[in-house]
């Protein structure tokens, strides 16, 4: 039992030891900060001074801007972070901004991201205090953290408040936004005392960390909104039964003429049909088809393929345009067309192969 509780004992201190070191501070040996700066070298007049160089010269500390030896601040420097579709940064600046260009083409840019800004500062449990008159410039409401210790009686070691300004810049053409992040207002309170200076260090880092959380909050808005564009053409019916400019029984696919001529061959490889011969000045496609055979593990595994209810005979697939859509005009090997009521028996498959739904 005494074993256990040493054992706890020396893991406790271990702990304690750990929790004690200052992440931010460096450690170590620092000689370095207590050396005398060497008196200069006295040449007489009559001699030549020899050549120096300051590359490893010892300076004084009262003669050094800034801390020295454990008070020297050794943390990574904060990046912003591009995860965001078509974001960017600006090259050789250690400001914390943003460029993000236009990906959603049926959406404003400047309110997309101003939209996704102000749901990132709900989330950080404040709001937007004031806006400009334009719109442009955004003060958030104070953010707050705070650090305790304790276990069962809990006390408060750290509170740390802060307050930014959000800035959004546009391009005349308005496919690209900036985003900026400044640190207007802060508070800290620690074991140190209170303070209302930010370290630059830190202010750095607030700042970075704040355009960061934005641009991750406008990475997510993306994603949600291109699911949402993706399930509503997965439910779209974009094809259905017409009659071609000739009068003829056919079917209206809502595609491009040239994009619908290249995916066709998808739909052939699927469902049974073989290519024979083309012309492609006339977008006709000339196929065998041969009803393919499904066997009960095709069910099995899923790979069953739905069949289109035709005989095994030669088809010409002819295409023609009607402004940004396209009509699917099927002949037989005699050139009669299908009529509209073996078109209508076929279209449960022939729907879905043509909105190329299930690729």
């Amino acid at each position: 039992m005494s074993r256990r509780i040493f054992y706890y004992s020396i893991l406790s201190l271990s702990i304690a030891a750990c929790s004690g070191n200052d992440a931010r501070r460096a450690t170590g040996d620092f000689e370095y900060a207590n050396k005398q700066e060497a008196s200069v070298i006295k040449v007489p007049e009559n001699l030549n001074k020899p050549v120096t160089k300051n590359d490893f010269e010892i300076v004084d500390e009262a003669k050094v801007s800034g801390p020295t030896g454990a008070e020297v601040d050794v943390r990574a420097p904060s990046l912003v972070l591009p995860v965001a579709a078509s974001s960017r940064v600006v090259t050789q600046s250690s400001d914390a901004i943003i460029w993000f260009d236009k990906v959603l083409e049926d959406k404003d840019l400047k309110v997309f991201i101003v939209d996704a800004i102000k749901k990132e500062v709900s989330e950080s449990g404040t709001t937007i205090e004031s806006e400009s008159a334009d719109g442009l410039t955004l003060t958030t409401g104070w953010i707050h953290r705070e650090k305790e210790e304790g276990v069962l009686l809990k006390d408060t070691v750290l509170s740390e408040s802060k307050k930014f300004d959000i800035i959004v810049g546009t391009k005349p053409h308005g496919r690209s936004v900036s985003v900026q992040v400044k640190l207007v207002d802060y508070m800290l309170t620690n074991k140190s005392g209170s303070t209302k200076q930010a370290d630059p260090i830190d202010q750095v880092r607030a700042e970075m960390a704040m355009l960061n959380a934005i641009t991750s909050q406008v990475d997510y808005t993306y994603r949600l909104q291109q699911r949402e564009n993706h399930l509503l053409r997965a439910s779209q019916k974009i094809v259905s039964l017409a009659e071609n400019n000739e009068g003829e029984a056919a079917y209206l696919v809502e595609m491009e003429l040239e994009l619908l001529w290249q995916n066709l061959p998808i739909f052939f490889e699927r469902h049974g049909f073989k290519v024979a011969d083309i012309n492609e000045s006339k977008h006709i496609y000339f196929v065998d088809f041969v009803k393919p055979e499904t066997s009960i593990w095709d069910s099995i595994w899923g790979d069953e393929v739905p069949v289109v209810d035709l005989e095994n005979r030669k088809y010409q697939f002819v295409l023609s345009k009607k402004e940004s859509s396209s009509f699917v005009t099927i002949y037989d090997e005699d050139g009669l067309v299908l009529n509209e009521d073996k078109l209508e028996l076929i279209f449960p498959v022939m729907e879905p192969g043509l909105s190329f739904r299930d690729l």
